[in-house]
């Protein structure tokens, strides 16, 4: 498991840092302020859960179990819902997309609860 959430970490990042490029290059005249900002809140979040997701293959690693592994998966499912869906909404305008994504905030919450519980535990 600890290579598939570094692999999963190393390809959100990628992600991460290809649409903030995308976005700093490539939207900044088509979106207004306010899509952009929301674009923008939606690569940070991605890249900081990126950086979660390789943290908790080195926590699998010293503390094997299945807490740790279902942190990983909930930051990746956090990750497509939260990100995903700003991304969406920025792009496309469809606002009701926002009901979204705080699913993806509690999926993070999840992950991280699980993340410290199994370093607790082990």
């Amino acid at each position: 498991m600890e290579k598939f959430f570094v692999v999963c970490g190393a390809a959100s990042a990628f992600i991460g840092v290809a649409a903030g490029a995308f976005g700093a290059h490539g939207l900044k005249q088509r979106l207004d302020a306010d899509m952009m900002a929301v674009f923008e809140v939606g690569v940070r979040y991605q890249m900081y859960h990126a950086f979660a997701l390789i943290a908790t293959a080195w926590v699998i690693s010293r503390w094997p179990g299945s807490l740790a592994n279902r942190a990983g998966y909930l930051f990746i499912v956090g990750t497509v819902l939260f990100s995903g869906s700003l991304y969406l909404l920025s792009l496309s305008g469809i606002r009701w997309l926002g009901a979204i994504t705080p699913l993806g905030g509690l999926a993070w919450l999840a992950a991280w609860a699980c993340l410290a519980w199994a370093v607790l535990k082990g």
